[in-house]
């Protein structure tokens, strides 16, 4: 297990080294360096508004993330729960939709968008995210592992299925939460091509937009250094996100009922 950790963890550790130091040691597989400085960095911070884009990326992810954990509960505990006409099929349609590649509905997602005048707008970036098919099914497999005596017992003291979702399967549904949380999140900060096409004004650009156009563009004027730099910082905040929950999205993981 050391020995795999430090191979998937080695290029990241390698890209973190090398943006702290001068191109001319870009051919260096190693991680130390008697030139470490902040150069590169600097470019970066010169030539694209990186806060502003870190700012953006965490308002536009932050959003989807609520609102695919509220929306996605709520289809999840009425398709666990509830008993009412075509919850199969209803199901059948969501599970339907998570093999349908993203690029078939772009085009006309994007007309919507134009209909509706939200291109250039962070509710181009946040509305098509608000539900998700994946989120949906980890809520309803952990929902169905909850007793039912549980719910009978808030029935009988009155609660409706509003109240027993709140008030009842929350609190005890941590696990696969943060687990929703953290895809919805991880997809959200890390998408580029939707935000490619519905944003053009700069101070509505994401991280991960503006670091792509940093490298493609033509700004980082083939400093390699520098496109690891903007790659570092784009990486990190992930990173940390997930080493603070990652026990909570195994242990969803092990209790979903995905396993079989």
């Amino acid at each position: 297990m050391v020995v795999g950790g430090i191979i998937f963890a080695y290029p990241f550790l390698w890209m973190l080294s090398v943006s702290f130091r001068p191109d001319i040691e870009i051919s260096n597989i190693g991680l130390l360096s008697s030139n470490f400085s902040l150069e590169n960095f600097k470019s970066v911070f010169e030539k694209i508004p990186l806060i502003r884009g870190l700012i953006n990326s965490l308002f536009v992810s932050i959003c989807v993330t609520l609102s695919v954990i509220f929306f996605g509960s709520i289809v999840g505990y009425a398709l666990s729960r509830l008993n009412f006409f075509g919850r199969g099929f209803i199901l059948g349609v969501i599970l339907f939709t998570m093999v349908i590649p993203f690029q078939i509905t772009l085009i006309p997602m994007y007309i919507l968008m134009v209909k509706f005048g939200w291109v250039d707008s962070y509710l181009a970036l946040i509305v098509p995210g608000m539900i998700n098919a994946f989120g949906i099914l980890l809520f309803r497999q952990f929902f169905m592992d909850i007793p039912q005596a549980l719910i009978d017992a808030a029935r009988i003291d009155g609660c409706n299925d509003f109240s027993i979702l709140t008030r009842i399967i929350w609190p005890i549904s941590k696990p696969v939460i943060i687990t929703v949380g953290i895809i919805s999140f991880m997809g959200a900060w890390n998408d580029i091509l939707w935000p490619l096409i519905v944003i053009r004004n700069e101070n509505l650009m994401t991280l991960p937009q503006l670091v792509t156009l940093f490298r493609i563009g033509g700004q980082s004027e083939s400093q390699v250094g520098a496109q690891l730099a903007a790659a570092s910082f784009l990486a990190v905040p992930i990173i940390i996100i997930y080493a603070f929950f990652q026990r909570y999205f195994i242990e969803s993981m092990a209790s979903s009922g995905l396993k079989n």
